[in-house]
């Protein structure tokens, strides 16, 4: 055990938790580091916008949902005409099957030509030189150009949300502010963000890069691995250790490597048309003005801050993917046949159609609704969350399940659209924390509150009675922690004695009234098993990750329910296929939640959704282009050539 006093007041819940549990002073103090980081940008948010007060954390752990929390407004089409010129010159490069260079990167001259349009600019305010678009358009319109050309959506995600751009935007002065967001904006400078290092992954606590004053510099040694738009002449926010605090600064690179700045290369199965490098600094000096300095926290404090737009692009650019294959899926299910009809009428491939539709469905309600919630101001952490690891998880699915088994053999044929980039379908479960990890996060931010409440009483108690396994039933520990158990025991019995909360929407389609009605159900029970087994295992709760990470995906299920048959609800008018979408999807997680078997009427309602896809009635699809049939001989010789096999 420690000898530190738990009770000191810097010390967060986590590493208090860890402490108490008999946990290394190094793992406890490690922990508390990276917890106290998350404290750190909770202070950034005013009381209403805070975690405590965020739509998921009411709806668990209140009696009653707020529920117009939930439910995003139907959005109007986009009109921004920096947005429509952008998608018409990565429209055209595709086309000219221009948009790589010889090495198979996204081509200079492309990107070239989307600093005209004002494309690197479009979360950056107009008094910058920005466009100043919301956060709800933006990712929107990353939507947008992942059919197109999801490399590019990708960029535009690291620019903005990741590299340097929130960064400056939210912790820079004025006058770092009047530096660097005209030429972000511009795209003359075009941004990544270098906080990954060799020994420090999801463990930030193990960063070796520093920085010393010299002078008018920061000189900075170290390496950092894993870094998106890292080549020279790029600009990269650096978190490095100054004076062993973590620290963030805003370093151009030069056009050219140097004895001070090298770019590690390596070979990179994902994101094979851009650049990710490794990057070493020996000696590199940055001007002392660089310097970011929140007002709140530190250089990790920077880093987390932008985590959450990172998410909702990454779900936004998975929906556009989605698409895409869903596009690519139809003209080869119509001219594939099987023993002389085409696949697309098989019952197989129209639940597959109907499956990818309803992903779509949910990635879709998931950015919209996390995107108007951080519109609003609302910091947002356990939204994202959902949605990154929805997003991330739907792309693998259909990328797997639903687009290569629909092509077969074909998928493994160089210039098919699932062999060349199989590897970015599957990187986005990692980045941006790799799922589960992130899943274990989200319980974090969710039971932190409940648990400094009235699990941290009972666990201090339990430690000045030098109790170290608490039984319940025996007299001597009742009567030890009667103060601490009371508290709880008062609130146990309000969450008994609440009623069940259900609502009938005006004008909601039944099946989709039905679905919001069995999350809250869902909703209502989860305070008593998350607290119960916050009892079951006590201090020994933080080993337990597969039991955390199953109670955090239970919770992001029933939100995903609730949020996407509200969002198909409000969009209805706009895109109404959305509404059968929705349905399938929520029967789907439905099943997954209660451990049933699909019925007879699901799979007619598959049916009915992909005959509606097939007939063109997903409008969406329209302007995505298909990519060639690999081996497009007539149907006439393959009929041939099966009677002669025969």
């Amino acid at each position: 055990m420690t000898t530190q006093d738990p009770n000191q007041k810097d010390m967060t819940f986590a590493e208090t938790a860890l402490r108490l549990s008999g946990k290394s002073e190094e793992e406890a103090k490690r922990t508390g580091a990276v917890d106290k980081v998350d404290d750190e940008v909770e202070a950034l948010f005013a009381p209403q916008y805070k975690t405590t007060n965020s739509p998921v954390h009411q709806a668990v752990w209140q009696n009653k949902v707020p529920i117009e929390l939930f439910s995003p407004p139907a959005m109007s089409p986009l009109n921004n005409q920096a947005m429509t010129k952008s998608l018409e010159v990565i429209r055209s490069y595709r086309a000219q099957k221009k948009q790589y260079d010889a090495n198979g990167k996204i081509a200079g001259e492309l990107m070239d030509e989307l600093k005209k349009t004002g494309y690197w600019g479009m979360l950056i305010d107009k008094e910058y030189g920005g466009q100043g678009v919301t956060t709800r358009e933006f990712m929107t319109f990353l939507t947008k150009v992942a059919t197109v050309e999801p490399t590019i959506g990708g960029l535009a995600s690291v620019h903005g949300c990741i590299g340097a751009v929130d960064p400056v935007r939210t912790f820079g002065t004025e006058e770092q502010k009047k530096k660097f967001l005209p030429r972000l904006a511009s795209g003359e400078c075009l941004s990544g963000f270098a906080l990954t290092e060799p020994n420090a992954g999801s463990d930030l606590t193990n960063l070796k890069t520093e920085a010393k004053l010299d002078g008018n510099d920061y000189v900075i040694n170290g390496e950092k691995l894993f870094i998106t738009n890292a080549i020279p002449g790029r600009t990269v926010g650096i978190v490095c250790l100054i004076n062993d605090v973590p620290s963030a600064i805003i370093a151009e690179l030069p056009e050219k490597e140097n004895e001070n700045f090298q770019v590690v290369p390596y070979k990179l199965h994902a994101l094979n048309h851009t650049y990710n490098n490794g990057l070493k600094f020996k000696n590199f000096r940055v001007p002392k003005e660089n310097l970011l300095t929140p007002v709140q926290g530190n250089g990790l404090t920077v880093a987390y801050h932008g985590l959450n737009m990172g998410r909702l692009a990454l779900c936004a650019t998975a929906s556009g993917v989605m698409r895409l294959m869903l596009a690519n899926i139809l003209p080869w299910a119509h001219f594939r046949e099987t023993y002389g009809k085409a696949i697309e009428s098989r019952e197989l491939v129209k639940r597959r159609i109907a499956r990818a539709m309803g992903l779509i469905a949910g990635s879709d309600a998931l950015v919209a609704w996390g995107s108007w919630l951080l519109d609003q101001g609302y910091r947002g952490e356990l939204e994202c969350i959902i949605a990154k690891i929805f997003g991330s998880e739907a792309e693998k699915e259909c990328a797997i399940e639903l687009f290569m088994k629909t092509h077969g053999g074909r998928s493994f044929v160089q210039g098919h659209i699932f062999g060349d980039n199989v590897h970015d379908f599957l990187a986005p479960s990692i980045y941006e924390g790799e799922g589960e990890m992130l899943g274990m996060a989200f319980f974090k931010s969710l039971a932190k509150h409940h648990g400094t409440q009235y699990f941290e009483p009972i666990g201090l108690a339990l430690q000045k009675h030098k109790i170290k396994s608490f039984h319940p039933e025996n007299p001597a520990h009742a009567f030890a922690l009667r103060n601490e158990l009371m508290k709880y025991s008062f609130w146990y019995l309000g969450q008994l004695c609440s009623g069940k909360d259900s609502r009938n929407i005006d004008g909601m389609d039944p099946r989709l009234n039905e679905h919001v009605n069995f999350a809250l159900a869902e909703l209502h029970q989860s305070p008593l098993e998350l607290s119960g087994n916050m009892v079951t295992h006590q201090l020994k709760l933080p080993d337990r990750q597969c039991r955390i990470a199953d109670m955090s995906q239970r919770v992001q299920d029933i939100i995903t329910i609730l949020v996407t048959a509200l969002w198909a609800h409000e969009s209805r008018a706009v895109n109404p296929i959305m509404v059968d979408a929705a349905d399938i999807l929520c029967q789907d997680l439905t099943r997954k939640l209660t451990g049933t078997r699909p019925s007879d009427a699901y799979f007619k309602a598959c049916s009915k959704l992909a005959d509606k896809v097939i007939a063109g009635e997903f409008k969406d699809l329209e302007d995505i282009e298909r990519a060639d049939i690999i081996f497009p001989y007539a149907k006439t010789q393959e009929k041939e050539l099966a009677k002669s096999v025969v």
